[in-house]
């Protein structure tokens, strides 16, 4: 499960739209919202994707927004 909060303030604080972050990771606007909700789940690669667009580094900070319990 995603910890929506803490993506989103990631999001905020990159400065970047959310509809060009769906864009980049291959998902449209409406997909990727379902996402951050979770409503559906992000696959690895969209994972990865997201950790490269705002510079997520470390596993523990990638634990934290994607795999959150």
């Amino acid at each position: 499960m995603t910890n929506t909060k803490l993506l989103e303030e990631l999001i905020e604080k990159s400065g970047l739209k959310k509809s060009y972050i769906a864009k980049a990771i291959g998902l449209s606007a409406y997909g990727f919202a379902k996402k951050i909700r979770n409503e559906s789940e992000f696959k690895t690669s969209e994972i990865n994707g997201l950790c490269e667009i705002l510079h997520i580094k470390s596993l523990e900070e990638k634990e934290l927004i994607f795999f959150a319990v």
